[in-house]
């Protein structure tokens, strides 16, 4: 039987190599976190605490304004020194907390539950909601959400996402060789809140050791089944995934739950799992700090708010001159302005790029229409169409072709001969019109 996979797609030197061999290690205690109130898709949080307060580790700092929100809570405890807007990764101004750090590590009181599976569903999914939980592979949508479908539309089937198809990035793998049991604790959780009986792990077949690990973990359950697939960016794209691992197609303009699948992150997984057995908020996440610009690559476990700058000098610095630091990967990762950026639930890498490997922003060219673009969209969309109406300003007619199926994953850029920034233009066109 061959490894499981999707139509289209692309193959990018994954680079891997450079931190997959690094364990996961504690990142140092920041002496100053910046916590961004919005660290999600749906409505930011209301700060309720002070200027001067005294926080706990663990401690709510910032609730949520809406059903599609998500708490958020203090990395460190210390003191509120600032509340005010500071740029996330995007560069856009967000209300923040920042908290000085007393170095203490005193927790907030925190509910274990030994027995976590003996609990209800609702009350699985309220340690969910109260953890501040979202998904880690960095969509940030709040999981409590993602767990409360409407009633017409039946879930059979939790897909844990585990292809980590994003060059470089390895802190999926690592939390698979280190912490199996935990993912896979995570998806039973999952599959109790849910009342589904059948669980997929797809995990890509580069990463063996992962998945003899996972299915050593999952062995004696056969409700849950781990799924190779075939290395292929965007192999861990929910909508690839989906259809590589149980054959079912979304629907343009569809969610997963429209064919009875809820799809999450390794990192959300084990977060469920901390939630649920010790209690635990998300104020950590694994982070891979990467590229041939950095001195040691690692896999980091960090305090969410922590800046990236610290990291690049507990990992040594740059080793070259820096063309880009980017957060996330090569692929859908962004561009940063400044090293202080606070890390996120939803970061997943660090990656610094130096100088003579980064394209510099030369005049593109125009579209040649070799359809190289069209025959590797694993959305089946006309990208080079796309990109030419946006070009040209035609942002309404760009809907006729179906502009809001595009994910953004980057692949048609990455094959372009004529070096056109694609889904720069296809970003440009979905913020000039309504949806």
């Amino acid at each position: 039987m061959g490894t499981a996979t999707f139509k289209g797609g692309i193959h990018p030197p994954d680079k891997k190599e450079l931190a997959a061999n690094s364990p996961i290690t504690s990142a140092k205690s920041p002496k100053i976190v910046i916590i961004p109130l919005s660290q999600h898709i749906g409505a930011p949080c209301n700060a309720v605490v002070t200027i001067g307060q005294e926080v706990r580790k663990g401690q709510v700092v910032g609730e949520p304004s809406a059903f599609v929100s998500s708490p958020v809570h203090s990395s460190v405890s210390g003191k509120v020194i600032a509340i005010g807007e500071f740029p996330n990764a995007m560069g856009r101004m967000v209300n923040s907390i920042v908290i000085e750090n007393d170095g203490k590590e005193e927790w907030t009181a925190l509910k274990d539950n030994p027995d976590y599976m003996n609990l209800s569903p609702e009350e699985l999914k309220e340690k969910v909601k109260a953890a501040g939980i979202v998904g880690m592979g960095g969509a940030a949508f709040p999981t409590s959400v993602k767990l409360s479908p409407p009633k017409e539309k039946t879930i059979d089937a939790i897909l844990i996402n585990g292809a980590e198809c994003e060059p470089y990035l390895t802190a999926d793998y690592r939390l698979m060789l280190e912490k199996p049991k935990e993912v896979a604790e995570g998806l039973k959780i999952l599959m109790k809140i849910l009342g589904v009986q059948k669980g997929y792990i797809g995990i890509e077949d580069n990463k063996p050791e992962a998945i003899a690990k996972m299915k050593e973990a999952v062995s004696g359950d056969p409700t849950i089944s781990v799924i190779t697939c075939e290395v292929k960016y965007p192999q861990g794209a929910e909508k690839m995934l989906i259809k590589a691992v149980l054959g079912r197609e979304v629907p343009p303009r569809a969610l997963p739950m429209d064919v009875g699948v809820v799809v999450q992150n390794v990192g959300t997984a084990l977060a469920i799992f901390d939630a649920a057995r010790y209690g635990k908020p998300l104020i950590e996440r694994v982070v891979t700090i990467t590229g041939e610009g950095i001195n040691q690559p690692a896999n980091l476990l960090v305090r969410i708010g922590t800046k990236v700058g610290d990291l690049i000098e507990e990992c040594g610095g740059f080793s070259k001159g820096v063309g880009k630091v980017i957060s996330g990967g090569p692929m859908m990762g962004f561009a940063l302005s400044s090293l202080d950026v606070a890390v996120t639930k939803g970061t997943s890498g660090i990656l610094v790029m130096p100088e003579e490997i980064v394209a510099h922003a030369e005049d593109f060219g125009p579209c040649i229409r070799c359809g190289r673009c069209i025959d590797i969209c694993p959305m089946g969309l006309m990208p080079s169409m796309l990109s030419v109406l946006s070009e040209k300003g035609f942002y309404e007619e760009a809907k006729e072709y179906n502009l809001y199926d595009c994910f953004e994953c980057g692949s048609c850029a990455f094959v372009c001969p004529s070096k056109r920034p694609i889904v720069q233009l296809v970003r440009l066109a979905k913020s000039m019109v309504k949806p």
